[in-house]
């Protein structure tokens, strides 16, 4: 949670399959002067997490209680089937509900994908977490439908995973509490929206402004003006004098020729 206004804080809780780094690594970049700690929780935990404010926010799957949360979609994952390695749905690049209907599908307590009853013959148990089903998956007893980011984590050399091209799918979002939208909530949604740090819609000044009200401006002004005003006077200055010079040079010319071109004195 946040610290003193003093010593501040900034604490991220994340859901299993979610890689924080990215946004973590813009963090330290930009805001080196707040601490950001990373919370693991479960997916089922997030909502108590939020409201009781042991994180600031949260990347979390949805839906959430739009009642209560704020939250930005980041994106939506493929789901996949996990299977033995040795079986046959590894012959193919990608499945169909439809191919599966006659396996045996274990349905975890901590699935995500929001199933009543996944598709397919229902395993003799519901296993307590989704690691736990893809032991059994090894074991060669059933499959698991789960977001590819869960069965990249579970990964085990003895079962592989396809995309299910009509299964349902899970998307991760930034969440926090609507009434909890503080200025450091602010600062890190506007990096998982990629906005940069010159960017107009920041919260905070650049790091490098001059901290003087004014100060900027006026030596802004101030060079501006001098530097204009010089050029333009030196310009104006070398212009009029070789116009007036000209101008003299080019009179005695013609005064001298005029005397010149006078009829000559007859000599006696």
């Amino acid at each position: 949670m946040t610290g003193s206004a003093d010593s501040p804080t900034f604490t991220l809780a994340y859901v299993p399959g979610v890689m924080p780094a990215k946004w973590v690594g813009i963090w330290n970049e930009r805001r080196p002067d707040v601490p950001l700690t990373l919370l693991q929780i479960t997916a089922a935990e997030a909502p108590d997490v939020l409201r009781e404010g042991r994180a600031d926010a949260g990347l979390v799957r949805l839906p959430v209680d739009r009642t209560v949360f704020s939250a930005i979609p980041l994106y939506t994952e493929t789901t996949v089937v996990v299977v033995p390695k040795d079986h046959l749905v590894t012959a193919a690049d990608e499945v169909t509900l439809a191919d599966l209907a006659d396996e045996v599908v274990f349905h975890p307590l901590d699935d995500v994908l929001g199933w009543d009853q996944p598709p397919g013959e229902p395993g003799f148990e519901r296993p307590a977490s989704t690691q736990d089903a893809v032991e059994l998956v090894a074991a060669g007893v059933g499959l698991l439908y789960v977001p590819q980011s869960l069965a990249r984590l579970h990964h085990r050399k003895d079962v592989t995973y396809r995309p299910v091209t009509d299964a349902p799918q899970s998307s991760v979002a930034l969440s926090w509490p609507e009434e909890a939208t503080t200025d450091l909530v602010e600062d890190f949604i506007g990096i998982v929206r990629g906005r940069t740090v010159n960017s107009t819609r920041g919260r905070r000044p650049q790091p490098d402004a001059d901290p003087t009200p004014g100060r900027a401006a006026r030596q802004t002004g101030g060079r501006t003006a001098g530097q204009s005003g010089g050029k333009a006077g030196g310009q104006s200055g070398g212009k009029a004098a070789g116009r007036t010079g000209g101008k003299g040079r080019a009179g005695t010319a013609k005064s001298g020729g005029t005397r010149r071109t006078g009829r000559p004195r007859r000599r006696s």
